[in-house]
């Protein structure tokens, strides 16, 4: 049985009908929980951090994001994010529709 974790916990900035753009702020430790992208997307690090992702099929990856280094998602993307780092950790996620 996998241990439970803390819940990251998002604030919405901005919802339209063109994009979402959501702030995650993640505790040591905390999970995004399992969710699929409905749209492509960009992530924007507030900091440097290490993010363990977790995959449909069980595989697990780390990310080292870089503070203000945005990467871009197309839709369909399914995982579990969490904080692998000792320290809390913090990104905007802009949705397109």
């Amino acid at each position: 049985m996998r241990p439970t974790r803390p819940q990251a916990v998002p604030k919405v900035q901005v919802d339209n009908e063109r994009l979402t753009v959501t702030e995650w702020n993640f505790a040591p430790g905390a999970e995004t929980g399992w969710h699929r992208h409905r749209f492509d997307y960009v992530v924007v690090p507030e900091a440097d951090g290490r993010l363990l992702i977790e995959a449909p099929d069980g595989t697990t990856s780390i990310s080292q994001l870089t503070a203000h280094q945005s990467y871009f998602r197309r839709a369909g993307v399914e995982h579990n994010v969490i904080n692998d780092g000792a320290s809390a950790f913090a990104f905007v996620e802009i949705e397109i529709r």
